[in-house]
């Protein structure tokens, strides 16, 4: 019997780390992309590699999106693809942090209806399907109730909270964290641990398709920066920003300039 698309991404990303341990802490070679790109490990490669042909000779049909796989309009074409980060928070792995992650998510026709993300040096299973809910290694998760920004804590990155992209200039009263991979960030939200997320900058798909839809099966509300529904599969696979949040997300949402 076929496994359902859940079912698969979930073995992908265990499989997934299963090769990234094999390069942990053992400085694995690494290069630094064009335009100050970032950089990508040999982890990154090997990784990419098994899961373009473990999904794609699972689904033929479905299209492809990947980080490390050099971008084409083909995928335009495919009502269904795959939208992949083999190792979202390569810096973090080099640096030989734990935070990093293999995020691994199907989207249909713009929305996402599997995904899973995971992080093999802690042992965490994030997965959601559309309409069946969140969890964390089988069990469920949901989203603050926080609606109070004094009372939250915030995972982003310093450099968004610069008075210029807050209403009146001002950066609101509210405490912040911060981890270096956007899928883990999108599902310490959903797990309840921190109340919302936010990046202002142009956003790939990739780091974040598998953590939205992980937020909203867990009761949160993931969109860009100005509000809007997210949407897959774009020419340009960029989204304008990204703030997903439990209750608090309108008040946050109010809060950007």
């Amino acid at each position: 019997m076929q496994a359902t698309d859940l079912e698969l991404l979930t073995f992908a990303a265990r499989k997934s780390g299963d090769i990234a341990k094999g390069f942990f802490g053992r400085d694995p070679e690494v290069w630094h992309k064009p335009d100050d790109a970032g950089p990508v490990t040999a982890a990154d490669l090997a990784v990419n590699t098994m899961l373009q042909d473990t999904l794609r000779a699972a689904r033929s049909g479905y299209g492809w999106l990947s980080e490390e796989t050099e971008d084409g309009a083909d995928r335009l074409n495919a009502d269904t693809l795959f939208v992949v980060d083999p190792i979202d928070g390569t810096r973090a792995f080099i640096n030989g942090s734990k935070d990093w992650a293999h995020s691994i998510a199907i989207a249909h026709k713009g929305q996402v209806t599997a995904a899973a993300v995971y992080l093999p040096m802690r042992d965490l299973m994030f997965t959601a399907s559309l309409g069946g809910g969140a969890f964390l290694n089988g069990q469920a998760i949901k989203s603050t109730a926080t609606s109070n920004l004094a009372d939250a804590t915030l995972l982003t990155h310093k450099a968004n909270c610069q008075a210029k992209y807050w209403r009146e200039g001002v950066f609101p009263e509210t405490k912040i964290a911060f981890r270096s991979s956007l899928a883990y960030r999108l599902c310490l939200v959903a797990q309840g641990r921190f109340d919302a997320m936010f990046t202002l900058r142009p956003t790939w798909e990739w780091d974040v398709a598998a953590g939205t839809l992980i937020v909203s099966e867990a009761g949160g509300v993931a969109t860009d920066q100005a509000g809007g529904a997210v949407k897959f599969n774009n020419p340009h696979p960029q989204l304008n920003g990204l703030v997903a949040a439990g209750n608090l997300h309108a008040t946050l949402l109010a809060q950007l300039a």
